[in-house]
């Protein structure tokens, strides 16, 4: 296979798209049961930040009002939907174990079967691992413990009080969804906030101007503020978008210092209080998650971050990153941003593979900009088709 695509969500599939309409044959591989399942596994109030004019992939638009903020559920359907509309060669419920290179070629090890790639692309966010602090093995084991990743809902906690730890965007929806029904605190740093509300008549004039011009163009790794913005964001994240720290207060959410340790099975703050509560969620971030990755080399960069130049990682002739945060921009892991990532990334894989077969290269196939016929002899939508 010319391309092996890990990944089938939105970056996943903006590269298979890329890819398709340059008429590179390739394979998208998931892990979920259905496309969008990454969306539709998150907790159960979540909705995007972005409204849904900027929601839409290469050459398909969000549906509905361009105004409103999608549901998570509706964004798993618009990409199962998408993956459907172009014929997307995407394989559900396929794990990627191993990926390691024989010479100038990939050997793709998958729960089901191997694939030999001349052009691997990981297609996946930072977001993969849960990260845990070390105190957490010594929490009581009457407290039920439990991660942002496996969260959705209060009905997986106890009665009782909830120390959600972590500050951010995360922590603080979360805080505010359980407020109505528990005691919460709100452990961590404050990261700020934006100064205004993002459903709001002023935010119609000023999304456009973060969205199009100040994230996406001048927050890139080609500027000194950009390069500075994402020192920031790597080490303290971003500020929160929706949920303002007036919604925390009215909801009752007490804020307190962020978790240094335990204390006979307890929560220990930094200023040295001990909470006894019934639950703790873990908003404390994620880990690349690169150990199916055998290649030779350095894998991670001195901040922590996969190695890559704008996506392409160096010494190796044909694999690359798409979806992480700040791949290039502060857009990167906005669904808006991650269109230049992936048609930047299909355009080296392109001219790699013209140089190889001895061809011209960058050029696009008939019906690029349009729904292309499917391939004979099979009806199948992609995503059901077995590997």
């Amino acid at each position: 296979m010319p391309v092996v695509i890990v990944g089938g969500g939105q970056a996943g599939l903006s590269v298979g798209r890329c890819l398709q309409q340059r008429g590179r044959a390739l394979a998208i591989l998931d892990a979920h049961a259905r496309v969008g399942d990454s969306w539709r596994r998150r907790w159960d109030t979540l909705r995007l930040f972005t409204p849904a004019k900027y929601d839409g992939l290469v050459g398909l638009p969000f549906p509905g009002s361009a105004s409103r903020f999608p549901t998570k559920d509706e964004m798993g359907d618009y990409l199962e939907h998408y993956a459907a509309h172009f014929d997307l060669p995407v394989f559900t419920g396929t794990t990627v174990e191993r990926v390691s290179r024989r010479g100038d070629r990939y050997l793709v090890e998958t729960s089901r079967g191997r694939i030999e790639a001349r052009h691997v692309v990981a297609a996946m966010a930072t977001y993969q691992a849960a990260r845990l602090p070390a105190c957490a093995a010594g929490l009581s084991p009457g407290i039920r413990q439990i991660h942002s990743r496996e969260y959705r809902n209060g009905d997986q906690l106890r009665p009782g009080g909830v120390l959600v730890v972590g500050a951010g965007n995360s922590g603080a929806d979360i805080a505010l969804d359980l407020a109505a029904a528990h005691r919460v605190w709100l452990a961590g740093r404050h990261p700020g906030h934006v100064p205004f509300r993002i459903d709001s008549r002023a935010a119609r004039v000023i999304l456009p101007v973060l969205f199009r011009f100040l994230f996406h163009r001048i927050l890139t790794v080609d500027t000194r503020l950009g390069r500075r913005a994402r020192e920031a964001m790597i080490s303290r994240g971003g500020p929160l978008i929706r949920v303002k720290p007036a919604d925390l207060e009215r909801a009752g959410v007490v804020r307190v210092p962020r978790v240094a340790g335990v204390r006979d099975g307890h929560p220990l703050l930094a200023d040295g209080r001990v909470l006894e509560v019934e639950n703790v969620v873990w908003c404390t971030g994620y880990e690349p998650s690169l150990a199916w990755v055998d290649l030779p080399g350095r894998r991670y960069a001195d901040d922590g971050e996969p190695l890559h130049d704008k996506g392409i990682v160096p010494g190796e002739p044909g694999f690359y990153f798409v979806g992480l945060h700040f791949l290039y921009a502060f857009s990167s892991t906005m669904i808006h941003g991650i269109a230049r990532d992936a048609e930047r990334i299909a355009r080296t894989i392109d001219a790699r593979l013209h140089e190889a077969d001895g061809t011209s290269g960058d050029q696009e196939i008939a019906g690029a900009g349009g729904q292309p016929g499917r391939r004979a002899g099979n009806q199948d939508r992609p995503h059901d088709r077995p590997a």
